[in-house]
């Protein structure tokens, strides 16, 4: 591993490079911050990606695009004197220095729910008039459900036992089971959402990260349903000429492998 002044040192030329590539190059020097606003998403979800993969070389690829993405923001609010890489560091700094007392203050804690309990207590003082504010709009709604419920429950807004939780689920699956046989779509799709929502607080509970459970199952479906196409190909055929009787034979044969 590198030493501080290397890693520093390699910071340092990251910085560098942006200046230059910012004054020299037309493409970087017509960036803007809406310009590369998408394109920081799309590389926040490749790293999300490489990360699922569990492909360090890759993600260690990703996370220098993200960076390179943090320092032209910088570079770009300096050029407007409103702030730059060192303020944004300063910023975050003092930020996690105010926001854990338990280690830069007095104030003691027993476990991890201490901590965020009182990360949530903080924000408030520090003039947010909800724990809610704290989640972007934009978020992907699975991803969205997942840090509303945790944050409330930061300020104790929570249920007690995961069994309280399953019981809500079947309560809410009920409902939406009433809202089919009625055949009232509008209440259906609020029926299905309340589904959702629980079956996201549930995952919480059993410290399962629901995105990245979703997200497993899809790379699964995705290999068992590539397999299923690629036999199809070998034997001259295709999906839609296969009855489902034998596109399950082969989907049975993924499901092994």
């Amino acid at each position: 591993m590198n030493s501080r002044e290397e890693k520093l040192k390699a910071f340092d030329r990251l910085l560098t490079i942006m200046d230059e590539l910012r004054e020299q190059c037309p493409w970087d020097r017509k960036q803007t911050m809406e310009s590369l606003r998408h394109l920081t998403i799309e590389e926040t979800y490749e790293l999300g990606d490489a990360i699922l993969d569990g492909d360090m070389d890759e993600i260690r690829k990703e996370l220098g695009d993200v960076l390179l993405h943090l320092v032209f923001y910088s570079k770009i609010g300096s050029e407007t004197n409103d702030f730059d890489i060192a303020d944004v560091a300063n910023g975050i700094c003092d930020k996690l220095i105010d926001r854990h007392p338990h280690i830069y203050g007095d104030v003691e804690v027993q476990n991890e729910e201490d901590v965020k309990r009182n990360w949530e207590n903080l924000k408030l003082k520090e003039g947010k008039k909800s724990v809610l504010e704290g989640v972007p709009r934009s978020l992907p709604a699975l991803v969205k459900a997942n840090r509303i419920q945790d944050k409330v429950a930061g300020v104790g807004f929570d249920w007690e036992e995961p069994q309280q939780v399953f019981e809500k689920l079947k309560e809410e699956l009920e409902e939406l089971q009433h809202e089919v046989s009625a055949d009232d779509k509008d209440a259906m799709e609020s029926e299905f959402g309340d589904v959702l929502f629980s079956m996201i607080n549930y995952a919480r509970f059993l410290k399962i990260n629901p995105e990245n459970a979703l997200e497993r199952t899809n790379k699964k479906f995705i290999k068992r349903f590539q397999y299923l196409e690629r036999k199809a190909s070998e034997n001259g055929t295709s999906l839609k000429d296969m009855s489902l009787a034998e596109m399950d034979v082969y989907w049975n044969e993924a499901k092994k492998l």
